[in-house]
């Protein structure tokens, strides 16, 4: 079979044709397809009190997320229980009697930790200081002699004090802590001191009786 070819012209009307065409497609706006329900956001990790008792106890925070979200918050007791730094001077003596008498609560009359105080307080001194030595004769037996103190009176310090009950209602101990300078002339602050005090009965009044150290 005999076919007759196709004039140039017609091939280029046609391919113009089909460029239109082409052209014409592109220009059609595309339409997008409706988004997909947006996922439901993530609940937070910290949620206020009032929201979480509102939530189905099926979804409610757990304790362990809550303490991990937290801020933990300093509670007095933890406070009260630091202790100032060495060489913090006599503005830390307040917070270590605070420190004192947290660790050991009050448990003796007004009056006989009034009387324990101010024993133990002398006792300390002349025991670093060699002064008021010979009022404690049976405390310091060689006071008679001449002993050469361990520290000076100068930068002698008790920073802090407290009697307490040891073990019975005859017995007392006086913390105490304190600075001071020695022979050497090393400075130390927040040394501590106990003094053990016995309750005697001498001309139907109640005194307290310092023990020696051992």
């Amino acid at each position: 079979m005999i076919t007759t070819p196709r004039s140039p012209r017609l091939l280029l009307l046609s391919t113009i044709v089909l460029a239109v065409a082409g052209l014409a497609l592109l220009d059609v706006p595309h339409v997008p397809e409706p988004p997909a329900q947006a996922a439901a956001p993530t609940a937070h990790a910290t949620t206020d009190s009032s929201s979480a008792a509102a939530l189905p106890p099926s979804i409610k925070p757990t304790a362990s997320t809550a303490a991990a979200t937290a801020t933990p918050a300093s509670t007095p007791s933890a406070v009260e229980s630091a202790l100032p730094p060495h060489g913090e001077g006599a503005a830390g003596d307040q917070a270590i009697q605070r420190n004192l008498e947290t660790t050991w609560p009050a448990d003796l009359p007004t009056a006989d930790e009034r009387a324990l105080l101010t024993a133990g307080r002398a006792l300390l001194r002349a025991d670093a200081t060699g002064i008021g030595r010979a009022k404690w004769p049976e405390v310091f037996p060689d006071s008679g002699q001449a002993v050469a103190p361990a520290f000076s009176t100068t930068r002698f310090r008790i920073q802090a004090a407290i009697a307490r009950r040891d073990g019975g209602p005859d017995k007392a101990v006086v913390h105490l802590v304190w600075a001071g300078t020695d022979r050497g002339g090393t400075f130390t602050d927040l040394r501590i001191t106990d003094w053990h005090f016995t309750r005697t009965i001498k001309k139907g009044a109640a005194t307290w009786t310092p023990q020696p150290c051992t």
